[in-house]
Parts: structure tokens; C-alpha cells; sequence
């Protein structure tokens, strides 16, 4: 290695005068002779600072732990204490998606350590399978996150209020027109034509289904078990003059009943459930006329990292999504051909959702001081720009994807 300041062991910087540590300090810090890629600079509690070198090239990342009790977060809870640490304060950065991309791209070295003690482990599965997506259980589950409040949503969403992956072209910044974009590949992969009745399963705040009614002819059946969304998209299908065109309920994809042309889902399916795909799929096929198509964009995550991801619970599952299961696209795949749909199409989106998550998150912070006076505190804010850098990292690096499918049944 040439640069003589990087050191491929946890060695102390010249500056650094020992003090007494913990045990779980110790060990936290001997991870840094693990590391494969990149390096990291470790400023500790008392100021000092490590700089801590992998075998290979890589990003570059720096950390600020604020507190020892840190180490010990991570030692037993893994990735997931990392992960609350930030919320207690415990550390920083100054740009934290490089920080998860840095550990991301180290995951296969640092595997057993960011996964935690097997016990912990055990805990959040059994946590994560209390709550299940049964029709009471999901319906609480999607509260929790949609209904934190319309004005909230409206204070850092772009005026489509559209939260799901937009789709950007060239130099695009203008997150309204990528996510214009994104519902104009969907009506393209379902092959929409004026007239056909569709089936949006989980229709957010309705901006898809004006768009299919409005700029396509479609009539539409919007359905939401958000008792917020459902209220913020009647209103606003009622607006835009569309009421003889669009039915919003407040329903569950379960209890539909009759045939439609053509059924649309955008980023609805993570809500599902492993224990629910079979009864999801089989709902689109019922659903859908002989000849119907389907167009569905799902979050999936490697096939790779799918059997450990799905034996506990990670960060997104525990704060933010509760009850929500990405698919591997193995399993997306095995899943629609149980089903006996026919997958036509299939594209990945993942760097474009990477871009989202960074307009969202420069919105979210520039809202803050409105979305503060709502009543939510620090801790929350610290929850959910993680959870947006979070996840840029994870389509950033490739651990997850986002995927448009065209689907037919025969």
C-alpha cells in the first residue's frame, strides 16, 4: 500500500493518546484489519482519529462516534444497532450514504459482525412475523407509515405526490417529470388503451390513476387500505373532474372482486408478505380478463442475500416499514409462475431510485422547519433521512433493485 497514512491494521494515529477503553470499544475498532475496499476515518470520542485501510481500492468514508456504547450497539445488534445508534446520537457523518455504501461494498468480509448475535437475530424475526400483512394486520402496518399525516407527505413529495421511484433522463432534475416518466413506461409495459378498465392495486395518493384516466381514457379502480391516501386521492380524483372515471375505495387488494383489462401495482407489493405472495398472484390472475396484462414495479433485493435477509429483520423493517419483505428476483419470478402468469418483461431502475431518494431527502431537510411544527421531534428526523440515505445506498451499490415488469395472463 503507498499511502503510508492509510493503515491496513487499526494502528493509532500519531495524534491519539491512549485512554481507557471498553471491551466492546476494542473489538469494534479490530474490525478495521477486516475491511476489503476503501477506507474510513474514525474520529472517537475523545477526538482523536483512525484512519483504517482495505486490501483494494474503494470509497472513501468517515464516522463520528459521539459515544462507546456504539461498539456494543453493533457487536450484539449488528447492522440494525449501527443503524439505532443514529438515532441515539451516538454518531454522525458528514455524507452517510457514502458511510452505508463503504459498508455495503465491505458486507462480504464484515458479514457475521453486521449481522449480529443469532439471539438478536431470533428476536427480530419473531418481532417481524407479529406483524403480519393478515387484512387487520396489514392495515395497521400501512398506518403507521401513510398515515403520519397528508401535510407531511405534501411538505417534501413533488406536486405529483408520487412516492415510488421516478424514472429521470439524461441530466433531468426535475423530479415531477421523471416520476411522469416512470407512470409512461407502466401504461407502455401493460400496453393501456383508452377504455380498458384497470385495477390499481394500492394507488398511494392517486397519482397514477389521474394520469390513466386523464391522459390515457382509462377507467380506473383505485384501491388504498390508508384511510389518509384514500381521503387525499377522492379529493383529489374529484378536482380534476375525473369522478366518472376513477373509483377510489378503501379496500383490500383481497376483496376485490370482478374482471379488469389491465391491473397496474407501483411499490405496493413490498407490503405483501412473504406468507401472502401465492394469494397476491392469484389475485392479479382472477382479476385479470383472458389476454389481461399487468404492469407492476417492485423494490427486489439480490438473490444472494435474499435466504439471510428473510431470517431477521433489518432497519426499513423495524422503523419504517413495518411487516414489509422485499423478493429476490428469483423469487418474483417462481412466485408469478406458481401463479401461472407469464412474466414478459422485466427492467431494473435501481440507479434511478438511488436519484429519487436524494431529491427527496434535499426536500425532506429543506422542509424540516415545516414538517418540525407538526409535531415530530429530532429523533424522528434522524429516523427517516437514515432511512433515505439507507436505501440510496443500498440501489447505489446494487444490494437492492427496483424492477418494472409486464405481465400476462394466457
Amino acid at each position: 500500500m503507498t499511502d503510508t497514512q492509510v493503515y491496513p491494521r487499526p494502528i493509532l494515529a500519531s495524534s491519539y493518546r491512549p485512554v481507557r477503553v471498553s471491551r466492546f470499544f476494542r473489538m469494534f475498532l479490530r474490525m478495521g484489519d477486516m475491511l476489503e475496499c476503501g477506507t474510513l476515518t474514525v474520529t472517537l470520542p475523545d477526538g482523536s482519529q483512525r484512519r483504517f485501510g482495505g486490501r483494494a481500492p474503494g470509497p472513501e468514508a468517515f464516522l463520528t462516534i459521539h459515544r462507546e456504547r456504539l461498539a456494543r450497539r453493533f457487536l450484539i445488534r449488528g447492522n440494525l444497532g449501527f443503524c439505532e445508534g443514529y438515532l441515539e446520537g451516538d454518531w454522525s457523518s458528514p455524507d452517510i450514504e457514502a458511510l452505508f455504501v463503504f459498508f455495503l461494498m465491505n458486507q462480504d468480509r464484515l458479514s457475521e459482525a453486521m449481522a449480529g448475535k443469532r439471539w438478536t437475530r431470533a428476536l427480530g424475526w419473531l418481532r417481524h412475523q407479529l406483524r403480519a400483512n393478515n387484512r387487520s394486520g396489514a392495515k395497521r402496518n400501512i398506518v403507521e407509515h401513510y398515515d403520519l399525516g397528508n401535510a407531511f407527505y405534501e411538505a417534501w413529495l413533488d406536486p405529483t405526490m408520487t412516492y415510488s421511484s421516478a424514472v429521470y433522463a439524461g441530466d433531468e432534475t426535475d423530479l415531477a417529470l421523471a416520476q411522469r416518466r416512470k407512470y409512461e413506461l407502466l401504461v407502455t409495459r401493460m400496453g393501456l388503451k383508452p377504455g380498458h378498465r384497470v385495477l390499481e392495486i394500492g394507488c398511494g395518493w392517486g397519482g397514477f390513476a389521474e394520469f390513466a384516466a386523464a391522459e390515457v381514457g382509462a377507467d380506473v379502480t383505485a384501491i388504498t387500505i390508508s384511510p389518509s391516501q384514500h381521503e387525499f386521492a377522492s379529493r383529489r380524483i374529484h378536482e380534476a373532474g375525473l369522478g366518472d372515471r376513477v373509483s377510489v375505495r378503501l379496500q383490500d387488494y383481497r376483496d376485490v372482486e370482478g374482471d379488469f383489462d389491465r391491473i397496474a401495482s407501483i411499490e405496493m407489493f413490498e407490503a405483501v408478505g412473504e406468507r401472502y405472495w401465492p394469494r397476491f398472484f392469484a389475485s392479479v390472475r382472477d382479476r385479470l380478463v383472458g389476454g389481461g396484462q399487468a404492469a407492476l414495479q417492485v423494490i427486489t433485493i439480490e438473490d444472494r442475500h435474499f435466504d439471510a435477509y428473510r431470517r431477521s429483520a433489518d432497519y426499513i423493517q423495524r422503523y419504517i416499514f413495518p411487516g414489509g419483505m422485499l423478493p429476490s428476483p428469483t423469487a418474483l419470478k417462481a412466485e408469478l409462475a406458481q401463479a401461472g402468469l407469464m412474466l414478459k418483461d422485466m427492467a431494473g431502475y435501481g440507479a434511478h431510485y438511488a436519484m429519487t431518494l436524494r431529491d427527496w431527502n434535499r426536500r425532506f431537510q429543506a422542509a424540516w422547519p415545516e414538517i418540525q411544527v407538526m409535531g415530530f421531534d429530532h429523533r424522528f428526523k434522524r429516523m427517516w433521512e437514515q432511512y433515505l440515505h439507507y436505501c440510496a445506498a443500498g440501489f447505489r451499490v446494487g444490494h437492492i433493485d427496483v424492477q418494472q415488469l409486464a405481465i400476462a395472463r394466457d
